[in-house]
Protein backbone atom coordinates (compact mmCIF):
# COMPACT_ATOMS: atom_id res chain seq x y z
CA UNK A 1 0.00 0.00 0.00
CA UNK A 2 1.38 3.40 -0.92
CA UNK A 3 1.81 6.21 1.57
CA UNK A 4 -0.86 8.21 -0.30
CA UNK A 5 -3.34 5.34 0.09
CA UNK A 6 -2.50 5.05 3.80
CA UNK A 7 -3.02 8.80 4.28
CA UNK A 8 -6.39 8.60 2.50
CA UNK A 9 -7.46 5.71 4.72
CA UNK A 10 -6.38 7.61 7.82
CA UNK A 11 -8.21 10.79 6.76
CA UNK A 12 -11.37 8.79 5.96
CA UNK A 13 -11.21 7.02 9.33
CA UNK A 14 -10.88 10.36 11.11
CA UNK A 15 -13.76 11.89 9.12
CA UNK A 16 -15.94 8.86 9.86
CA UNK A 17 -15.39 9.33 13.61
CA UNK A 18 -15.88 13.12 13.42
CA UNK A 19 -19.18 12.86 11.54
CA UNK A 20 -20.84 11.67 14.75
CA UNK A 21 -20.18 15.04 16.39
CA UNK A 22 -23.22 17.16 15.43
CA UNK A 23 -21.45 20.48 14.92
CA UNK A 24 -18.78 18.84 12.76
CA UNK A 25 -21.36 16.86 10.80
CA UNK A 26 -23.29 20.07 10.11
CA UNK A 27 -20.06 21.83 9.07
CA UNK A 28 -19.15 18.96 6.71
CA UNK A 29 -22.58 19.03 5.05
CA UNK A 30 -22.51 22.80 4.68
CA UNK A 31 -19.12 22.55 2.98
CA UNK A 32 -19.90 19.48 0.88
CA UNK A 33 -19.30 20.71 -2.72
CA UNK A 34 -22.70 19.71 -4.21
CA UNK A 35 -24.54 21.40 -1.31
CA UNK A 36 -22.32 24.45 -1.30
CA UNK A 37 -22.62 24.78 -5.08
CA UNK A 38 -26.43 24.68 -4.95
CA UNK A 39 -26.56 27.06 -1.99
CA UNK A 40 -28.07 24.42 0.31
CA UNK A 41 -27.52 25.22 3.98
CA UNK A 42 -28.19 23.06 7.05
CA UNK A 43 -29.72 25.37 9.67
CA UNK A 44 -30.42 22.74 12.34
CA UNK A 45 -28.85 19.31 12.64
CA UNK A 46 -29.88 17.64 15.87
CA UNK A 47 -29.51 13.94 15.26
CA UNK A 48 -30.26 13.10 18.91
CA UNK A 49 -33.69 14.73 18.54
CA UNK A 50 -34.10 13.31 15.01
CA UNK A 51 -34.44 16.74 13.39
CA UNK A 52 -32.73 18.43 10.46
CA UNK A 53 -33.79 21.79 9.00
CA UNK A 54 -32.47 22.71 5.58
CA UNK A 55 -32.83 25.90 3.56
CA UNK A 56 -31.92 26.94 0.04
CA UNK A 57 -32.14 30.51 -1.23
CA UNK A 58 -32.92 31.03 -4.92
CA UNK A 59 -29.69 32.03 -6.68
CA UNK A 60 -28.33 31.87 -10.20
CA UNK A 61 -26.60 28.62 -9.18
CA UNK A 62 -29.84 26.72 -8.56
CA UNK A 63 -32.29 28.31 -11.00
CA UNK A 64 -33.82 26.43 -13.88
CA UNK A 65 -34.48 27.89 -17.34
CA UNK A 66 -37.60 29.75 -16.19
CA UNK A 67 -35.97 31.33 -13.13
CA UNK A 68 -37.41 29.11 -10.40
CA UNK A 69 -35.74 26.48 -8.20
CA UNK A 70 -34.18 23.61 -10.13
CA UNK A 71 -35.99 20.39 -9.20
CA UNK A 72 -32.79 18.42 -8.73
CA UNK A 73 -31.60 20.89 -6.11
CA UNK A 74 -34.96 20.72 -4.32
CA UNK A 75 -34.61 16.95 -4.06
CA UNK A 76 -30.91 17.12 -3.13
CA UNK A 77 -31.62 19.38 -0.19
CA UNK A 78 -33.59 16.62 1.56
CA UNK A 79 -32.03 13.47 0.11
CA UNK A 80 -29.65 12.03 2.75
CA UNK A 81 -31.24 13.02 6.02
CA UNK A 82 -33.70 10.22 6.80
CA UNK A 83 -30.89 7.75 6.18
CA UNK A 84 -28.49 9.81 8.31
CA UNK A 85 -30.92 10.04 11.25
CA UNK A 86 -31.66 6.31 11.17
CA UNK A 87 -27.98 5.38 10.87
CA UNK A 88 -27.17 7.63 13.82
CA UNK A 89 -29.76 5.97 16.07
CA UNK A 90 -29.52 2.38 14.88
CA UNK A 91 -25.73 2.26 14.79
CA UNK A 92 -23.30 0.09 12.88
CA UNK A 93 -25.25 -3.13 13.48
CA UNK A 94 -27.82 -2.08 10.86
CA UNK A 95 -27.81 -1.50 7.12
CA UNK A 96 -29.78 1.57 6.02
CA UNK A 97 -30.22 2.29 2.31
CA UNK A 98 -32.41 4.54 0.22
CA UNK A 99 -34.66 2.25 -1.80
CA UNK A 100 -36.92 4.67 -3.67
CA UNK A 101 -37.82 8.33 -3.85
CA UNK A 102 -40.45 10.48 -5.49
CA UNK A 103 -40.86 14.23 -5.65
CA UNK A 104 -44.00 16.05 -6.74
CA UNK A 105 -43.60 19.69 -7.68
CA UNK A 106 -46.65 21.64 -6.53
CA UNK A 107 -45.73 25.29 -7.05
CA UNK A 108 -42.74 27.10 -8.57
CA UNK A 109 -40.15 28.04 -5.96
CA UNK A 110 -39.36 31.72 -6.37
CA UNK A 111 -37.75 32.47 -3.00
CA UNK A 112 -35.82 30.74 -0.22
CA UNK A 113 -37.21 27.27 0.46
CA UNK A 114 -37.13 25.22 3.67
CA UNK A 115 -37.64 21.62 4.73
CA UNK A 116 -37.85 20.00 8.16
CA UNK A 117 -36.86 16.35 8.30
CA UNK A 118 -38.03 14.53 11.44
CA UNK A 119 -38.24 10.95 12.65
CA UNK A 120 -40.11 9.96 15.80
CA UNK A 121 -38.01 8.08 18.38
CA UNK A 122 -40.87 5.57 18.76
CA UNK A 123 -40.51 4.86 15.03
CA UNK A 124 -36.84 4.01 15.51
CA UNK A 125 -37.69 1.61 18.35
CA UNK A 126 -40.33 -0.03 16.18
CA UNK A 127 -37.75 -0.50 13.40
CA UNK A 128 -35.39 -2.15 15.90
CA UNK A 129 -38.13 -4.57 16.97
CA UNK A 130 -39.12 -5.41 13.39
CA UNK A 131 -35.50 -5.95 12.32
CA UNK A 132 -34.58 -8.02 15.38
CA UNK A 133 -34.85 -11.30 13.42
CA UNK A 134 -32.71 -9.88 10.53
CA UNK A 135 -35.73 -9.41 8.26
CA UNK A 136 -35.67 -6.37 5.96
CA UNK A 137 -37.83 -3.45 7.07
CA UNK A 138 -39.14 -0.91 4.56
CA UNK A 139 -40.19 2.51 5.81
CA UNK A 140 -41.71 5.32 3.78
CA UNK A 141 -41.39 8.91 4.92
CA UNK A 142 -43.17 12.00 3.62
CA UNK A 143 -42.06 15.59 3.88
CA UNK A 144 -42.89 18.94 2.37
CA UNK A 145 -40.71 21.74 1.06
CA UNK A 146 -42.08 25.23 1.73
CA UNK A 147 -41.12 28.69 0.55
CA UNK A 148 -40.57 31.57 2.97
CA UNK A 149 -44.27 32.53 2.73
CA UNK A 150 -45.36 29.07 3.83
CA UNK A 151 -46.49 27.96 0.37
CA UNK A 152 -45.90 24.26 -0.22
CA UNK A 153 -43.51 23.97 -3.17
CA UNK A 154 -42.98 20.21 -3.31
CA UNK A 155 -43.75 17.00 -1.51
CA UNK A 156 -41.16 14.26 -1.22
CA UNK A 157 -41.66 10.59 -0.47
CA UNK A 158 -38.65 8.44 0.45
CA UNK A 159 -38.60 4.70 1.05
CA UNK A 160 -35.72 3.28 3.08
CA UNK A 161 -34.53 -0.30 3.39
CA UNK A 162 -33.33 -1.22 6.88
CA UNK A 163 -31.94 -4.55 8.03
CA UNK A 164 -29.96 -5.74 11.00
CA UNK A 165 -26.55 -7.03 9.92
CA UNK A 166 -25.88 -10.70 10.35
CA UNK A 167 -22.87 -11.62 12.44
CA UNK A 168 -19.81 -12.34 10.34
CA UNK A 169 -18.46 -15.86 10.69
CA UNK A 170 -15.30 -16.09 12.72
CA UNK A 171 -12.09 -16.02 10.70
CA UNK A 172 -10.00 -17.52 13.48
CA UNK A 173 -8.32 -20.65 12.23
CA UNK A 174 -7.45 -23.38 14.65
CA UNK A 175 -4.26 -25.14 13.73
CA UNK A 176 -3.70 -28.71 14.74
Amino acid sequence: MTSVAIKKLTIMAILKKLQNIPSISKFLFNHYPPYRGAGIHIEVMNLELCHVRVKMPLTWKNQNLVGTHFGGSLYSMVDPFYMLILMHHLGSKYIVWDKAAEINFLSPGRSTVYADIRVDLAEIEQIRELAENYAPVLRTYHLNIFDESGVRIAEVQKTLYIRRKKAKPSTNKISA
